[in-house]
Formats: C-alpha cells, sequence, structure tokens
C-alpha cells in the first residue's frame, strides 16, 4: 500500500509541476503584447497604400498599466508604418473607471480618421464564470443581468474626437485620396445587430469595409452579399488557449459560429474563395490585446494589434 502511495505520488509530481509551470506561462502570456503586419491587395489600381490599424478587445481596467503603455508607445511607430486610419471593433472596457484610461492610452491615435463599434464588454461589466465554459461549444446563454458599463461616456469620447460610431448604420470617410465607405453592425454575441442596416455597398468608393464585433457567419455573409470588399472583427480572442502549432497556435473554440481555422489573422469568406471570387470578400479576424479581467490567461495566442497595409490591386 504504502508503495502504491509512493509511486502515485512520483507520478503526480511531474503532473503537478507542469501544471503550475503552464499556469504561469499562460498568465506572462497575456502581457506579450504583439504588432502583427499583414499586407492584402483591396485597392483600386494606382491607388497609393493605406495603413490601417486595426484594434480590438482591449478589456481594459485602471490597473493595466503595462498595457496601456504599450498602447501609448503606438504614437511612436516608424514613419512608414504609422496607420492612416484606426478600426476599432470593441470590447474596450472590462472595469466601469475604464473610460478616461483607454482615451488616455490612445491618445495621439484619436486625432486619426477612425470608426468603431461596441462589444458585449463594453455594455455590461464581466462577472466571474467557471473559465472552462470557454472552452464548450456556445451555449447561446448572455450574462446581461451585470452592471451596465459607461458605453454611453465611451461613445462620446470617440465620436467628439471625430471617429465614426458605426453601430447599425453607415457612413463615409474621406482618407487622403480615398473615400471609404462603411457599415457596421451593433455586437453580434448580444444579438444586438440589425442586419438590415447593412445596405447596399457604395459602388463609387475606393474601399468598401464592414465592421462588426463578432464574426458570426450570418453578419460576415450580409456583409459579403452587399458587396463590401473586406469585413474586420475581434471578439475571439484568437482562441485565447491554443494549441501550440508550427507557424501559430491552433484554436480551439471562437465563442461564435465561426470555425477556428479562421479564429484569427487574415482569411477569404466564405471559408475556401479566392480573390476575385464573386460574392466572397477578405476577413481580418484580431486575436485582441486582452482577456476577461477574471480569466487572465493565452496559450500560443499572444495579445496583438494589427496594422494592415491595404495595397493597389494589379
Amino acid at each position: 500500500m504504502r508503495r502504491t502511495a509512493a509511486l502515485t505520488s512520483r507520478a503526480l509530481g511531474p503532473l503537478v509541476a507542469t501544471g503550475l509551470l503552464t499556469a504561469a506561462y499562460a498568465v506572462r502570456e497575456t502581457r506579450q503584447y504583439t504588432m502583427r503586419r499583414v499586407a492584402v491587395t483591396t485597392l483600386p489600381p494606382g491607388a497609393a497604400p493605406l495603413r490601417v490599424l486595426h484594434l480590438s478587445d482591449l478589456h481594459l481596467t485602471p490597473r493595466q498599466r503595462r498595457k496601456q503603455a504599450w498602447l501609448r508607445d503606438l504614437r511612436d511607430l516608424p514613419r512608414d508604418e504609422r496607420p492612416d486610419l484606426v478600426v476599432n471593433t470593441g470590447d474596450n472596457l472590462s472595469h466601469r473607471d475604464a473610460v478616461p484610461h483607454v482615451v488616455d492610452a490612445l491618445g495621439p491615435l484619436l486625432d486619426l480618421p477612425g470608426v468603431f463599434v461596441h462589444g458585449s464588454n463594453d455594455y455590461f461589466e464581466p462577472s466571474m464564470r467557471n473559465p472552462f465554459r470557454y472552452l464548450l461549444p456556445d451555449d447561446g446563454r448572455r450574462h446581461v443581468h451585470v452592471p451596465q458599463l459607461p458605453w454611453r461616456e465611451l461613445s462620446r469620447r470617440f465620436t467628439d474626437a471625430g471617429w465614426l460610431d458605426l453601430t447599425n448604420t453607415a457612413g463615409r470617410l474621406t482618407v487622403g485620396d480615398l473615400v471609404l465607405a462603411f457599415a457596421g453592425v451593433d455586437d453580434p454575441h448580444l444579438e444586438y445587430d440589425d442586419l438590415e442596416s447593412v445596405v447596399p455597398a457604395d459602388a463609387a468608393a475606393d474601399l468598401r469595409l464592414g465592421v462588426a464585433h463578432a464574426p458570426y457567419l450570418r453578419v460576415l455573409d450580409r456583409f459579403v452579399a452587399q458587396g463590401y470588399d473586406a469585413v474586420v472583427a475581434g471578439h475571439t480572442h484568437g482562441g485565447q488557449v491554443c494549441l501550440p502549432w508550427p507557424g501559430g497556435g491552433r484554436a480551439l473554440v471562437t465563442n461564435c459560429d465561426l470555425d477556428p481555422s479562421r479564429a484569427r489573422g487574415l482569411h477569404r469568406h466564405p471559408a475556401g474563395s479566392r480573390p476575385g471570387d464573386a460574392g466572397s470578400a477578405w476577413l481580418h479576424v484580431s486575436a485582441g490585446l486582452g482577456t476577461n479581467p477574471y480569466t487572465q490567461v493565452r496559450v500560443a495566442c499572444r495579445p496583438e494589434a494589427t496594422l494592415l497595409t491595404l495595397l493597389p490591386r494589379g
């Protein structure tokens, strides 16, 4: 009996040590902020390149000073990487006092042309949940009974800075010599999206861009059907806890009905389509810069912002 207990103890020791090391790394990875750089050909022939900074899922709290400092440093990007446009796909907040910290961290980025939509964690305060539920299929339950966050103040601060609120509406911006047409929806994860608000894309614009927080298939299909060249979204956290894999972690879940193979990065929609295919568009999903403050872990999925360089066709 004693020998069996000793053998069991020896077997459990390495497993416990491995688990503790993995947990420590998973917490550390949440602070390994990364700037990804992606180029995509989607502008008219002869147009100048357009640099788009895609920010998503900051999930900011006042005490996250390292994340705030990293965001402030974005104002000092090299001249050839300074963005022309900012697209913010929501979930900026994770605390009722976070709005001034978001605004301060974004700093001069708010002086650039920008567009935004909100996510569920802009509307409602995050709560403690079983973290293993995140690895299960979405059961459709939503935690909307918790206290509301000051999303109206966040919207006001963004719009006062000149950013375009795309909540279930369309709009236009002129950036440099380019006319950009946008359509956006409110958070699909909470089923706040109004697909009828996604009007046919402006054929006269140089670029037609769909913006959503959560990349649910019904929303992506609507943008594509209405003629948008590309769609940007966040929400998935890139899978957050991924299997280590050559070339990047492999996501297990997306927290929506998007397939895990497209949980982050640049893809086509519908899946399997190619550039130039009728009825298709580019899709960029950000893995985001944050997590729910009660589940601050990431594995093989570093927090990120993305500099999308849009290039002319041909």
